[in-house]
């Protein structure tokens, strides 16, 4: 069975600061209409920073629609046309002040698919030096060192519940 939906037509709704939220109506494989919300996204990167064979880097960031500060991974959005590998390089740099001398990409996932199209690509970066934090203007990190051991164990107790942080540990 084709479980494709055709678009017939997609209304922009809400044009934000880098999302877009649109109204799509859409024909369903059994012929009938439907209509669908979505929020158009840029799309991100990721990184899992390692100091040592253990030790990864973290940063506490809050997050305004949960109104809570969460522990995660480095990450950031994609700019217009800018490259996956770049994007995750920079995002590590600005939020920890890290550089990493090898990074290699590990897989991506879709962070919502019910509602967005967000893409996330997952990187793995080791063999670090510390260079300067270069946060953008409206960002805010503290950056946190924690054994890998011991983010899974915060993991499972619900301590750590972002999606890309829990996400990356099945590349590993």
């Amino acid at each position: 069975m084709n479980l494709n939906e055709e678009i017939l037509n997609e209304k922009l709704i809400h044009k934000g600061n880098f999302m877009d939220f649109v109204n799509i109506d859409v024909k369903l494989p059994n012929g009938k209409n439907a209509n669908r919300d979505v929020i158009k996204h840029p799309g991100a990167c990721a990184v899992i920073a390692f100091l040592d064979s253990e030790n990864i880097i973290l940063v506490e960031q809050f997050r305004l629609p949960l109104n809570k500060t969460l522990l995660e991974i480095p990450a950031g959005k994609l700019n217009k046309k800018e490259d996956p590998m770049d994007c995750a390089k920079r995002e590590l740099q600005e939020e920890t002040g890290y550089v990493a001398k090898e990074i290699e990409y590990l897989g991506s996932i879709a962070t919502a698919p019910g509602f967005c199209d967000e893409i996330i690509h997952l990187y793995k970066a080791w063999n670090l030096s510390l260079g300067e934090k270069n946060e953008d203007e409206d960002e805010f990190t503290s950056v946190k060192v924690l054994n890998i051991n011991d983010l899974k164990e915060m993991i499972k107790k619900g301590e750590i519940i972002d999606g890309k942080t829990i996400s990356v540990l099945s590349y590993l």
